[in-house]
């Protein structure tokens, strides 16, 4: 068992990892940012280094401070939760070729799976459904138009390394594409470095649903079920729920066959996530793989009962999955809203000192947060004030359960995304299940 680990991270997060650390006897090291120095995570760490100034390039990204810091510590591990370098290859590495392990994929599988083209081509290898398109990146204007007419409009421009919603561009006919491919591709350089860009097919109004995958240095590998991820905007998750509304039992068992014999295949180890679009039809495509623990993962965890952060700690530590896949089983309904400081007309960000805070509670409410009251919400990094996550015995449950929290939920001080939750919980369009990705555009103008 690791014993002592370093949390490359910050906010609910980090104290998500020294929760499931210490219930595992694992000393726990928190890094934080002179901004930093009064939050949750440094006051519950056994141990906290401060590893640079406010901005996240000198300190949240800063490898070489965070190694040093590990060092310092004497650490055996390092837990990069979510966001800054949990899908940084060269990070992953360093603390591999260091001595420190990392608690998440190798990074050869992260830098694969980086790449949006090679995974699709691997995922597609393996036998993974994908969406028609390019046959990896594309640079030539007059190429990628004759792509784009061979496979149908609209079709979808994106980056290679890409994520969050950017270098991703829609053409809907020839005239825009040339136009839609340059902005893809100036786009993709300004926020990754790289100008790479590949082609695929649009599907219109899919939903987004991703598969919890685990696999363990045994060879062993499980899905933990589906996550309905479709309420979006700009590309970004609002609301997760477990399971599907619209998933089959048929469908549920292809889309985890599938999943785990791609992690079989790959020899990958720890936890990931596959993400795939969904037409109404049912069909299925893989979109991208995530090679770290997930902002949602609470309400895979409300569902199936297993604590998915205590699982990463044991893998990381050579154990075997301690489960069977039908040992695994659904029980009720999960939903998770994210509660952002931001203005829930326009989402700009709302930073600010936090002047009032009540948290909801009762039974199956759950609050994954760092905040309190008199706590200073910061511009330097993600919006998200927390995770306001309910389980009831059905979907109709758990959206009255929601409800209700999000009435007790007092954030005062900054604006936050409550109000947004709370009509797309009244909304009789989600009431009924009926999302899909373009969901606020739709009815949210």
């Amino acid at each position: 068992m690791l014993k002592r680990v370093l949390i490359a991270n910050r906010g609910e997060i980090a104290l998500r990892i020294i929760r499931a650390c210490k219930e595992l006897g694992i000393e726990t090291v928190a890094v934080y940012s002179t901004a930093d120095k009064e939050s949750l995570h440094v006051a519950f760490a056994d141990e906290a280094i401060c590893i640079g100034p406010h901005t996240a390039t000198d300190s949240y990204l800063n490898i070489k401070n965070i190694i040093a810091a590990a060092e310092v510590a004497d650490v055996d591990g390092i837990h990069p939760g979510y966001g800054f370098l949990a899908e940084n290859a060269d990070f992953a590495r360093i603390c591999e070729d260091c001595g420190f392990k990392f608690i998440g994929p190798k990074s050869e599988h992260i830098e694969l799976m980086g790449d949006k083209a090679k995974a699709k081509e691997t995922m597609r290898k393996l036998g993974v459904p994908v969406v028609p398109g390019s046959d990896g990146v594309v640079s030539d204007p007059d190429e990628a138009l004759k792509i784009a007419k061979e496979i149908g409009f609209p079709v979808i421009i994106k980056a290679s390394a890409g994520g969050g919603g950017k270098g991703m561009r829609v053409a809907h006919n020839e005239m825009s594409f040339l136009n839609q491919f340059e902005m893809a591709k100036i786009e993709s350089e300004k926020a990754f470095g790289c100008g790479d860009v590949y082609i695929e097919k649009f599907i219109e109004s899919p939903r987004h649903i991703e598969i919890q995958v685990f696999g363990d240095s045994k060879g062993n590998a499980l899905h933990f079920f589906e996550r309905e991820c479709s309420i979006q905007r700009r590309h970004q998750k609002l609301i997760e729920e477990a399971p599907s509304p619209f998933l089959t039992e048929r469908m549920r068992y292809k889309m985890g066959e599938v999943s785990v014999n791609a992690v079989k295949s790959l020899g990958y180890e720890n936890a990931g996530t596959i993400e795939y679009i969904v037409d109404k039809a049912g069909n299925f495509y893989f979109m991208e793989m995530n090679t770290r623990i997930q902002v949602e993962h609470p309400v895979t965890e409300m569902i199936t009962g297993i604590d998915l952060v205590k699982l990463q700690l044991l893998v990381a530590s050579g154990y075997e999955l301690p489960l069977k896949q039908e040992n695994i089983k659904i029980n009720g309904h999960a939903i998770e809203c994210r509660i952002n400081a931001e203005d829930p007309e326009t989402f700009m960000p709302s930073p600010g000192l936090i002047n009032a805070y009540y948290a909801p509670g009762g039974f199956g409410v759950r609050v994954d947060s760092a905040a309190y009251q008199e706590y200073t919400v910061l511009p330097y990094y993600d919006s998200m004030i927390a995770k306001l996550i309910v389980h009831a015995p059905t979907r109709k449950d758990a959206i009255s359960k929601m409800k209700v929290a999000l009435d007790e939920f007092i954030i005062e001080g900054v604006k936050t995304s409550i109000p947004l939750h709370k009509k797309i919980m009244d909304h009789y369009k989600f009431i009924e299940g009926d999302v899909s990705t373009d969901f606020l555009e739709k009815y949210f103008k």
